[in-house]
């Protein structure tokens, strides 16, 4: 018998010690921090169904990118909300658009800050589909062709990685391609890789205004029944030339980020969602449950699968716990 001799607890006597011998350590360095980013000017617009996060006006958000940070974020990444949206979602990729400017701006008042755009028109186009739609089908082919201008407009604009999450086949050998043929070799991409097709993204189609119109995306997202084609998937999108590769939701999906991690050697970021976000919120406002420790609990969960980085809503307080 072991016990007495094992005794496991003599090394949980207390915090140092505890400190001591964790396996897995949480950094601010892991952060990504989500902002969504709207026209106008003035704006700070709450999202009801994610407590603490609103929709930001450019100057509002330079604003908030400065406190992140000052944290110690080393990194964003922007979702657009265009004042106008139409089939092709053009305003997606016009030099000019919301994300466009933004990236300038925030680029002009904190050179040093990672900045990271989702390349997707679902924000933008009025179907609220992440593709061309024809005769009530999302085609692949024509959708790359804009997946593709989009990218560059925003590497253009001082983008540092580009993120494509369309989950459109073969959009990342296009995209590798555009920012190559242009002069961007340098570009990073962080490909959403393993994107599901999940329930859990619902209170960011309510902050993106970005809900399909008709039907769902579930001939483009990925089956969450699926384990083998996640790996499949993000091994497709490295050939094609992908940096860093996504897993997405993060904590329903914890075994993929720990296959991926293991089947790979390039980063593994993991998105902790808006649906993961809000329940964590929801119940902490109705007092179910320790919101903090809960929210640290999810995120070490993330990074201990496997995660070298997690994109959350929770970024902000995450890093002013860690701060101290």
């Amino acid at each position: 018998m072991t016990f007495p001799i094992h005794r496991y607890r003599r090394l949980r006597q207390s915090e140092g010690i505890l400190r001591m011998v964790r396996e897995t350590t949480l950094s601010i360095d892991d952060l990504i921090e989500p902002f969504f980013v709207c026209e106008g000017s003035g704006i700070r617009q709450k999202i009801s169904s994610m407590p603490g996060v609103c929709r930001l006006s450019i100057e509002n958000l330079v604003s908030e990118v400065k406190e992140s940070y000052s944290l110690g974020i080393p990194a964003v990444i922007l979702f657009g909300i265009p004042s106008k949206k139409d089939e092709l979602g053009s305003e997606a990729y016009k030099q000019d658009g919301i994300i466009q400017r933004a990236i300038l701006e925030i680029k002009n008042a904190i050179p040093e800050i990672i900045v990271i755009t989702d390349v997707c028109i679902d924000e933008y186009t009025n179907h609220g589909h992440c593709g061309v739609v024809e005769d009530g089908k999302i085609l692949n082919d024509a959708t790359l062709e804009l997946l593709s201008k989009m990218a560059l407009t925003h590497a253009e604009s001082g983008a540092d990685i580009i993120a494509p999450s369309d989950m459109m086949d073969g959009r990342v050998q296009k995209i590798r391609a555009t920012l190559d043929e242009t002069g961007h070799q340098d570009k990073i991409i962080m490909s959403y890789a393993a994107k599901f097709a999940s329930a859990f993204y619902g209170p960011f189609r309510e902050a993106a205004d970005s809900s399909p119109q008709f039907g769902d995306r579930c001939s483009y997202q990925m089956d969450p029944a699926n384990t083998n084609e996640s790996i499949k998937e993000v091994i497709q999108d490295i050939e094609e030339g992908a940096d860093i590769v996504m897993v997405k939701p993060a904590l329903s999906y914890l075994d993929i980020i720990s296959k991926v991690r293991s089947e790979v050697n390039v980063p593994v970021a993991a998105y902790n969602v808006s649906g993961e976000y809000s329940m964590v919120k929801a119940a902490s406002q109705n007092g179910w449950v320790d919101g903090e420790r809960v929210m640290m609990e999810v995120l070490i969960s993330i990074k201990r699968a496997g995660a070298n980085m997690i994109l959350t809503y929770f970024s902000r307080e995450a890093a002013k716990l860690l701060n101290r």
